[in-house]
């Protein structure tokens, strides 16, 4: 597999570039504006990039999705919920293989109703899943603010239920999310890009706790300003 992270500072973002070498494909995930550095880095790996996957309909950043996927001729790649033109959607289940590398898109409604995780395996390692893009349902110390695209109550009863179905992931399963410390798309964030499905069940305290009311108390305490021109940004993204 090969396996890229992008952290960026404006937005505060983390994008993807991931693939089988063998086979020459790869998919991007989260692209920011500067599509440049995804076509960059694949030409670097050797890689065709077959797919452009934004997890959600951004509201903190003009997404570079189908800039990127016009540009060299991929799918672009959303939840079905919000799939309109060119776009491929996706229901909870389906796969995108790229060789031995396969994608399992997990619907995980709360920071977005049309959210998505991607769940990720490479069959020459072995057939269980090794890593999964959580976007900004779950993040390194938090989870994502619900308020965005629905009643932040309404969101966070929506994570809750995307929160237990990534609890029983295996502990092994390593986390890759959409944003770090800085984001406005969380609270508790941490400065560090990865974590592991084992130790956030541990140490994160809202994803840890298994209790659907002190859940959504838990998230609908401290909320963040919202990004500015959050839902100018969101409809600029839904009409690119």
């Amino acid at each position: 597999m090969i396996f890229r992270q992008f952290l960026h500072v404006d937005p505060i973002a983390a994008s993807y570039l991931l693939g089988c070498g063998g086979h020459g494909v790869c998919a991007v995930v989260d692209p920011v504006e500067d599509v440049d550095l995804y076509t960059r880095t694949a030409l670097e790996t050797r890689m065709q990039i077959r797919y452009v996957v934004d997890t959600h309909v951004h509201a903190d950043h003009v997404s570079g999705g189908r800039t990127l996927a016009s540009r060299v001729g991929a799918e672009y790649v959303l939840h079905a919920s919000v799939a309109t033109g060119q776009t491929t959607g996706v229901a909870d289940g389906q796969r995108l293989a790229m060789g031995n590398v396969v994608i399992e898109t997990l619907h995980t409604p709360g920071h977005t109703p049309e959210h998505i995780c991607l769940l990720v395996s490479d069959r020459t390692r072995g057939a269980e899943p090794w890593m999964i893009l959580t976007g900004h349902t779950l993040m390194v110390g938090d989870m994502g603010r619900t308020e965005l695209a629905s009643r932040a109550d309404e969101g966070a009863a929506m994570l809750y239920d995307s929160a237990q179905r990534l609890r029983e992931l295996p502990d092994h399963v390593e986390v890759w999310p959409g944003a770090f410390a800085g984001s406005v798309c969380g609270r508790a964030l941490s400065g560090k890009p990865s974590s592991t499905i084992g130790f956030e069940r541990r140490f994160n305290r809202t994803f840890r706790l298994d209790d659907r009311a002190a859940f959504v108390a838990a998230m609908l305490r401290d909320i963040p300003a919202p990004p500015p021109d959050a839902a100018q940004i969101r409809a600029i993204n839904l009409a690119a």
